[in-house]
């Protein structure tokens, strides 16, 4: 609890205390009146304040002006029945003021419990940056102030507070503030580094390659910051919803206290005002909004407090409840549902060749020593495949032909490797083999050898978390790649995607899109999500554009409405389970909070309520559906 809230809650106990001991003290009249008012005060003085203040400031129908009218009501009333002989409504007016600010309590308690989930992202942002001086100390400096290409110094334990380049020292970083994810990440000389992360063992020298305001921290911060300013259309009903309930109850209140007195008169009964009165001061407290004003509001501050807490960045409230209607959702390959990373998946020696001793090892060698000197990713993959080091051969005679591959003599064997092209060009038949991904053909001594398969890999979580998209409901699942057929062919039967389209410029992503947002009906939503990179224009005409994997990624913190700041696409399946288990709570509130009321208005308004059942039908609501709206900020599921 903050200061304020145990200042709250010391004047909560002392007002309780006080009316309890007051119950058993035999005094009456005016006397009773002064030392009810004692608690009153010490309970509902701040309430009083806000209601003056609504009052001169032109805002009065609040919940602060209808406690203040009803419970002054009651004491005021108390006095006159104290007057005729009869028992006063003190305690009902001090119980009225005392149970509103217990709510009020819980509410702020709820809240600053959420608000900490994003204090603990928002904890990435940097105080300083550590810069050598002309004599080799370390000098603090304001990261506003680090022009680009400054080389900084990051000790352990301290922020990264600037992306940039390692370029001396190694070390593990924590990104869990990020990525909500606790597997350290192991950093070398030459990668790329963002900041936010926790430097952890080791000393580094980072080469910034961006200015503090364009770094992603910033960008994270800035997204975080200004996601309360975007409503779900349920918030701004309830919003608009108590704009004109509450002078509406107003109004009605003053109807139930007034036209019923001078109907009796009319009719030449007795007034029985003080009835009317004290059934017009009980609707007022039972018709209070606050149960809906308060936790509708903070069931979704919850829901965004509690997806950042797992490394799902949510822009607005209106994303949230947009997410909980996905039934499509449509994905890019590369680095979405695969790594991104070209690798050897398969070494095929042609029939002649194999028949030589390890015939699979010795045709990756020999193609990776005629690419050894090339510095085209394929080359690189097939080097890396190969794992051994280069040097033991001696490779002359390199020629690279452009759009076909390499010819080298490997230890006076000459060997091509390139594509389907070059071996026709050598007046060789290969193989046309069935699977998708990059064919490197090998020859050797100007005979067919046989091919080696490079893939984009699939991510280990891929195949789980279209499984888990599926089981909560979303009707189709679709890829859309710029790579061959056979390419994304092969990846959607692995994945087993509904749909995939191939062979795509990013303009025909949009207009795939188009078709797809045409198929759906006009309640369902559709998702897509790229890697944020090259989708821009896909991502920003989707219902909701997800960034996948986008730490560092200008594009999809600006073009995204959700930003999963991880690799793992299964944190798509999370962020869905989280959406509905918000929005199933913000309809549990409606419903109960409005039920509950209506129901209590009735008995009030008919004298079969009393300021007891009036206390529970405000307050009461209330603190149950704060405690309901609470359970946005956890979500457990088998969803990882």
């Amino acid at each position: 609890m903050t200061k304020k809230q145990k200042k709250v809650l010391y004047r909560i106990i002392i007002a309780a205390v006080m009316m309890a001991a007051l119950y058993f003290v035999p005094v009456e009249g005016y006397m009773r009146f002064a030392l009810y008012l004692i608690p009153y005060l010490i309970i509902g003085y701040d309430i009083l304040r806000k209601a003056i203040l609504g009052i001169v400031h032109g805002e009065v129908f609040d919940e602060n002006f209808l406690m203040a009218v009803a419970t002054i009501g009651a004491m005021l009333l108390g006095v006159y029945n104290e007057a005729n002989g009869m028992e006063g409504e003190f305690a009902e007016g001090v119980a009225v003021m005392l149970f509103y600010q217990i709510g009020e309590l819980f509410q702020a308690v709820a809240v600053g419990k959420s608000r900490r989930n994003i204090s603990a992202l928002m904890d990435i942002r940097p105080d300083y940056a550590n810069i050598e001086n002309e004599s080799g100390n370390l000098e603090q400096v304001d990261p506003d102030d680090v022009e680009l290409g400054t080389v900084i110094v990051v000790r352990p334990g301290e922020k990264i507070p600037i992306d940039g380049v390692v370029m001396e020292g190694n070390s593990t970083l924590n990104t869990s503030a990020l990525t909500g994810e606790s597997v350290p990440r192991e950093v070398n000389v030459g990668e790329e580094v963002i900041s936010g992360c926790v430097n952890l063992s080791g000393l580094l020298r980072i080469r910034t390659t961006r200015e503090f305001g364009e770094s992603t921290v910033s960008k994270i911060l800035d997204l975080v910051e200004n996601s309360s300013m975007k409503k779900a259309r349920t918030e701004n009903f309830i919003t608009k919803f108590a704009k004109y309930y509450t002078p509406a109850v107003c109004f009605s209140a003053l109807a139930l206290a007034v036209v019923p007195t001078i109907f009796n008169l009319l009719m030449g009964n007795p007034a029985h005002w003080n009835v009317w009165v004290i059934r017009a001061l009980t609707f007022l407290v039972i018709s209070c909004p606050c149960a809906l004003v308060i936790s509708i509001p903070l069931s979704f501050f919850g829901g965004i407090g509690g997806a950042s807490a797992k490394g799902i960045l949510v822009k607005g409230s209106n994303y949230l409840e947009a997410l909980a209607r996905t039934k499509y959702v449509v994905f890019d390959k590369t680095g979405t549902l695969t790594k991104g990373v070209f690798q050897v998946t398969g070494v095929y020696p042609s029939e002649e060749f194999g028949r030589e001793e390890n015939s699979e090892r010795k045709l990756l060698e020999l193609a990776a020593y005629a690419e050894s000197y090339s510095a085209h990713p394929i080359s690189k993959s097939l080097r890396e495949a190969y794992g051994a080091e280069f040097g033991q051969a001696t490779v002359t005679e390199v020629e690279e032909i452009g759009g076909h591959g390499v010819t080298a003599m490997v230890n006076g064997v000459k060997v091509a490797a390139g594509n389907a092209k070059l071996m026709g060009r050598m007046g060789l038949v290969c193989e046309q083999p069935a699977e998708g991904g990059t064919i490197v053909h090998v020859a050797v001594d100007g005979s067919y050898a046989g091919y080696i398969l490079i893939s984009d890999v699939v991510k280990e979580q891929s195949a789980a978390a279209i499984g888990a998209l599926k089981s909560i409901g979303v009707k189709k699942t679709v890829m859309l790649t710029g790579d061959s057929a056979a390419a994304g062919r092969q990846v959607a039967e692995q994945l087993k995607l509904d749909e995939v389209k191939c062979e795509l410029l990013p303009a025909d992503k949009v207009e795939a899109v188009e078709q797809l947002l045409a198929e759906k009906a006009p309640k369902e939503k559709l998702a897509f999500v790229g890697d944020g990179i090259n989708d821009a224009p896909v991502l920003s005409r989707a219902d909701i554009g997800v960034a996948m994997g986008a730490l560092g990624s200008d594009a999809a913190i600006e073009a995204a409405d959700i930003v999963l700041m991880d690799d793992n696409p299964m944190k798509l399946a999370l962020a869905v389970g989280i959406s509905r288990k918000c929005m199933r709570i913000v309809y549990e509130n409606i419903v109960f909070a409005l039920g509950i009321k209506a129901v209590c208005l009735i008995l009030g308004a008919v004298g079969r309520a009393n300021m007891w059942i009036a206390i529970f039908a405000d307050v009461g609501v209330m603190v149950l559906a704060v405690l309901n709206a609470v359970r946005c900020l956890h979500y457990d599921s088998e969803f990882k």
